[in-house]
């Protein structure tokens, strides 16, 4: 999982990319390509 200050540009890798705010922190998940991984902050 990478961590980055902004996740904009992670989002665009792939088109299965969503953006989810889980416990105050934003990630982006891949349902089909788990290897698209990111948290912010």
């Amino acid at each position: 999982m990478k961590v980055r200050n902004s996740l904009k540009s992670l989002r665009g890798r792939h088109r299965n990319n969503r953006l989810v705010r889980r416990k105050g922190r934003v990630y982006v998940i891949n349902k089909t390509n788990k290897r698209f991984k990111a948290r912010q902050g």
